[in-house]
């Protein structure tokens, strides 16, 4: 090989060095320039203040494009960059952006803020749920919420039960809480008022307020409307009309749910208790969930020494309602109460598979009893 075309060769090497070198930095530039992209653009979706909770109102005009939401943002400071939002909202392929007024917050993500956008609402993600079944009682509310939270059970009653604070959330619930709960009776005012249902928590820890206000916002949305509808008007079967006041209507419908054991019973259940009631003399309704609601215990079984509680609450006592609610009560139960069946049965018995039999005089009510309950 000649000097020349050694020269050449080494030429070509020292250049194919260089380029690979040059393709490397750059390779390793971009690499660099993503990996800091991505970092970045991870960084700016985080919330601006997670601590600050405090809200602002930001108006969504028809049309406009998500460079104009996120400037909104940005100069409000919910978010800190709108470029970033921009870029986030493209990147997830984000669009069609509901029109109107929204309360939102430097605590909330790129995520929240679209979804909110979105759905047309303010999105905040669920921190727990919190199932509240039907046919219990406050101090079984007590030991959902501490199971579900930092809260003391003891603390969860001590409060639902003090005055001040009841009557703090009948300011909030003027229609739904009446001086009824305060009568000198009552056992617990707030009893058959947080209504059964499985509620949504956006806060790990929420106050006990929260959860009860939460609670009886339910009650307002669901069984108040519903009272409401008939005007606490039931007809029983004689046709004549009995208004319930919606303490009332809580109170017979909590019987109704401690008594069922189904769906299809519930309104003859409720033709009993009418139908004893409109005696003349009223018979008691003589229901055992209210006996063990008198003696504060939860068992399956009531005996003849638990029917002498001396309490109001105790129907085999007392005629009439006792004089508020003994658990919760759900829809099916309500329902019953303003739409009982027509019947004339004044006596109902369940056997140990739950299933109701019902009566119209004393006689066929012994010889059923001993046929599927004695036996």
């Amino acid at each position: 090989m000649t000097n020349r075309n050694k020269e050449i060769k080494d030429a070509k090497s020292a250049s194919r060095t260089i380029t690979a070198v040059i393709i490397g930095l750059v390779l390793l530039g971009l690499i660099a320039a993503g990996i800091a992209g991505f970092f970045y653009l991870s960084a700016s979706q985080k919330p601006l203040d997670p601590a600050n909770k405090e809200t602002t109102k930001i108006d969504v005009l028809p049309g406009e494009t998500a460079t104009m939401i996120g400037d909104k943002l940005e100069k409000n400071h919910i978010i800190k960059s709108s470029d970033m939002f921009k870029y986030y909202l493209k990147f997830n392929n984000i669009s069609n952006f509901q029109a109107g007024s929204y309360e939102l917050s430097p605590s909330m993500t790129f995520k929240q803020i679209s979804k909110s956008l979105q759905e047309g609402k303010v999105y905040v993600p669920v921190a727990f749920k919190m199932n509240v079944p039907e046919g219990i009682t406050i101090d079984q509310i007590a030991a959902i919420v501490e199971k579900n939270t930092s809260i003391k059970a003891a603390d969860f009653e001590k409060q639902v039960n003090d005055p001040d604070f009841v009557k703090k959330m009948q300011k909030k619930h003027p229609k739904l809480i009446s001086d009824d709960v305060f009568k000198e009776n009552i056992k617990r005012p707030l009893e058959g008022y947080l209504y059964p249902a499985t509620y949504e928590f956006t806060e790990k820890n929420p106050t006990i307020e929260e959860i009860v206000d939460k609670m009886l916002t339910a009650t307002q949305d669901n069984a108040f409307p519903l009272w409401d509808k008939y005007g606490g008007i039931v007809i029983n079967e004689a046709g004549t009309n009995k208004r319930l006041s919606f303490h009332e209507f809580l109170t017979f419908s909590s019987l109704v749910e401690r008594e069922a054991t189904g769906l299809t019973d519930r309104a003859k259940i409720a033709s009993v208790f009418i139908n004893r009631m409109e005696e003349n003399p009223p018979m008691p309704l003589q229901t055992d969930p209210t006996v063990l609601y008198a003696l504060g215990r939860h068992k399956e079984v009531t005996y003849e020494d638990d029917l002498k509680v001396d309490s109001p609450y105790n129907t085999y006592q007392n005629t009439g309602l006792p004089p508020g609610p003994i658990a919760t009560s759900g829809k099916a139960s309500m329902e019953s109460v303003l739409n009982p069946a027509q019947t004339d049965y004044l006596y109902f018995l369940a056997d140990s598979s739950g299933k109701n039999y019902f009566s119209k005089t004393l006689e066929e009510h012994n010889k059923l009893k001993a046929e599927h309950i004695d036996n």
